[in-house]
């Protein structure tokens, strides 16, 4: 199957290319800079360049490739995530899923794309309270924190444009919170740095509760998605969904790091904001039985607890 992978040298796209081309797919991945270009054929999969926010070109760049699956996974999250300015973190990533979506998915209808998977989210953008693992028919969360309502109205636009779009078979697969080496949670990344430095504190009760998924997991959920003919939003997790208060000492233990400091939620608010402190005492966890049963998956981390051991 010929597939075009926008975001090719992202996290999840450095996993996606190589399995791709291991299933026996012919891949081309669509990046904006020369050197990730070469990148991407390092990997011996071709590559075409386009700005995902220059609509003419990644016309063009679509049209070279006649793909019968587009893979969105362009993102733009290098430097970590201000807590307390959420939206602007994301600001040029919630371009990407609002213009650069209706950019690839036009291109895509005109090149007679067949099918298209988009990289969605599933954590703190779901519902708040009750199970502690939401399933794909519980809502997303009604009443964001104001500093994320920009980027959780970014996800919705994804999310319905793919599913939504005249002649496309649409999938969004929502993805956990990406592990692994190249992540923030990885050797060496902004995450585990805090971690070992105790600069990560746990606010509150620690009742907020995390699901996580390995970037090489999350790419071979993607690989079954894309061979698939089902269309609809999934939850990529591992099956692990962990409160704060559990997950944190015990990665803080794994890499050989002194406990996480605690603090009330009315400190946490200071340092972190409202999102950093719903983030550790509010939101909740994916659960992954639909695209397990769905896709015949199985993640390959069944737990953070592995993944964070073996899996950075």
């Amino acid at each position: 199957m010929k597939v075009l992978v926008a975001g090719a040298t992202g996290g999840l796209g450095r996993s996606l290319v190589p399995q791709l081309l291991a299933a026996g797919h012919e891949v081309t991945g669509m990046t904006r800079s020369e050197s990730g270009a070469a990148g991407v054929r390092a990997f011996g999969a071709d590559a075409v360049l386009a700005d995902g926010l220059d609509a003419a070109a990644v016309r063009a760049a679509v049209e070279s490739v006649r793909p019968e699956v587009v893979v969105h996974q362009m993102t733009a999250l290098k430097g970590g995530i201000d807590f307390k300015h959420f939206d602007d973190s994301f600001a040029m990533t919630n371009r990407l899923r609002t213009e650069g979506t209706d950019n690839l998915l036009a291109a895509s209808q005109a090149a007679g794309v067949r099918r298209f998977v988009v990289q969605s989210y599933a954590g703190w953008n779901l519902e708040h309270g009750g199970s502690a693992a939401k399933t794909e028919a519980d809502p997303l969360d009604p009443n964001p924190v104001p500093a994320q309502r920009q980027t959780m109205a970014g996800i919705k636009h994804l999310e319905s444009a793919a599913l939504n779009t005249e002649g496309i078979e649409g999938v969004a697969l929502r993805y956990a919170s990406f592990y692994g080496p190249t992540g923030d949670i990885g050797k060496g990344g902004s995450m585990v740095e805090m971690i070992q430095k105790r600069r990560l504190p746990l606010i509150g009760d620690g009742s907020g509760v995390w699901s996580f998924i390995h970037y090489d997991d999350a790419a071979a959920a993607t690989v079954k998605a894309i061979e698939s003919d089902v269309t609809g939003v999934f939850h990529v997790a591992d099956d692990d969904p962990a409160q704060a208060a559990v997950w944190l000492p015990e990665f803080a233990r794994i890499l050989g790091a002194k406990a996480p400091l605690r603090v009330p939620a009315w400190l946490g608010r200071l340092a972190a904001g409202d999102v950093g402190v719903a983030a550790f005492t509010e939101i909740r966890g994916a659960d992954n039985t639909l695209a397990k049963k769905t896709f015949d998956w199985q993640p390959g981390y069944a737990s953070w607890r592995e993944g964070f051991r073996y899996g950075l």
